[in-house]
């Protein structure tokens, strides 16, 4: 391990260089004051496994699909992760919503056809037949606005597995390999050999959906409690959501929860303080917010909201419940939540005070804790995370 000892403007930085890379810098400084200033800037580039992984698959495309934005990475071998290029586009609900839109203006009808990519564009829908206009729809598009095709119906959407005439087609799909194809020739980019997608799956759930949430982190959690095992090589029957966007990209899939937890997780910092104690990931997304407990690498606990439907407040006096493993997971449903799952308690884990915030809304919990911007970037942090944590899938996922 090679130290070296520079200058830095006002401030005298200790670099630590390690095999692969600049591991950390600590920049110490002295300010009029007198007093020390110190702050910890992580460099590290992505580890050896990473890097072995890359190698022998060549460029990756990691794509992570929330309900605002859909942000992605084209990771590629024998170049610094900061070089790698990235993209942050809106959601194809988002497009679908603005298509529709669209329409509307144009007093067209309106034919869905494609797969489930989530609800994101329903209110567009609705507002569609609001105007006046027809909204046909396939019964496999149709699952993306509701599980019972009664529900759907009962919206005022006619269910059509051909296009009406006079009806315009507008698709649903939550990867498009032309689309990417086409980006990444216009941008000059090798096109990747592997994908790796995350998006929000609900489960499939006829009689409504938001316990089905909790119920799909409880198996996960019953199954492994270390968040790279929980990328579906194969997702569950009842993840449809992922199920339909596999089939588009060939490759491992996870929830978006997943993702960022795992965008926390690769950061060194953050896995190595979950090693002294109890540490608490929160993502603040743009619909969804999910907190995690995690001890050695190891969930303990997730809870999940929607985003902006509790005051700060309330948010805080959920999370001192949950952190203490006191918040039951009903209480979460009654005030319009997901609710909370847990796995084994751990005394040894402490009190889960440090935390570490991410998310497009992060902003919300200012002051709440430190913010986190994966390897520069926070937007990107599903996307390293699904990246670290299928290069690590199988092992420890733990030291680094």
């Amino acid at each position: 391990m090679a130290r070296t000892f520079f200058r830095f403007g006002n401030f005298f930085v200790l670099s630590v260089q390690e095999a692969g890379g600049l591991r950390w810098a600590q920049l110490t400084g002295t300010p009029r004051n007198g007093k020390l200033y110190h702050c910890f800037a992580w460099r590290k580039i992505m580890d050896d496994a990473v890097r072995s992984f890359l190698q022998k698959t060549g460029p990756v495309l990691c794509v992570d699909i929330g309900s605002g934005t859909q942000d992605v990475l084209l990771a590629r071998p024998g170049l610094e992760v900061h070089n790698w290029p990235r993209f942050v586009l809106p959601s194809p609900a988002r497009m679908a919503a603005q298509r529709i839109r669209e329409l509307t203006l144009l007093k067209q009808a309106v034919w869905l056809y494609g797969e489930n990519i989530g609800g994101g564009f329903g209110l567009a829908v609705r507002d569609h037949i609001k105007a006046g206009f027809t909204v046909c729809s396939t019964a496999s598009a149709a699952s993306a606005l509701h599980d019972n095709p009664a529900v759907v119906q009962s919206m005022g959407v006619q269910i059509a597995e051909q296009c009406p005439p006079g009806a315009v087609p507008v698709p649903l799909s939550d990867y498009s390999p032309e689309f990417f194809a086409g980006l990444l020739r216009q941008a000059g980019l090798p096109l990747p050999h592997l994908v790796l997608a995350g998006c929000q799956d609900h489960g499939f759930h006829p009689n409504g959906n938001r316990m089905g949430r909790m119920q799909a982190w409880t198996a996960l959690l019953q199954s492994s409690a270390l968040p790279a095992n929980w990328i579906y090589e194969q997702p569950p029957a009842q993840c449809t959501r992922l199920l339909a966007l596999q089939k588009r990209t060939g490759g491992p899939v996870a929830d978006t929860g997943t993702c960022a937890l795992l965008g926390a997780l690769c950061v060194p910092e953050v896995m190595k303080r979950s090693w002294r104690e109890g540490i608490t990931i929160i993502n603040v997304g743009n619909s969804h917010t999910v907190a995690a407990l995690v001890y050695q690498g190891q969930v303990r606990g997730i809870y999940e909201h929607h985003t902006g439907m509790r005051t700060l407040q309330e948010y805080l006096a959920d999370l001192e419940q949950f952190r203490r493993s006191w918040l039951p997971c009903e209480e979460v449903l009654a005030h319009g939540g997901h609710g909370t799952a847990f796995g084994p308690y751990c005394e040894e884990a402490g009190g889960y005070e440090p935390t570490y915030i991410l998310g497009p809304k992060r902003e919300f919990l200012q002051g709440q804790g430190q913010f986190l911007a994966p390897y520069g970037d926070m937007m990107l942090a599903g996307c390293f995370g699904l990246l670290w944590g299928w290069a690590h899938r199988g092992d420890d996922a733990g030291r680094l």
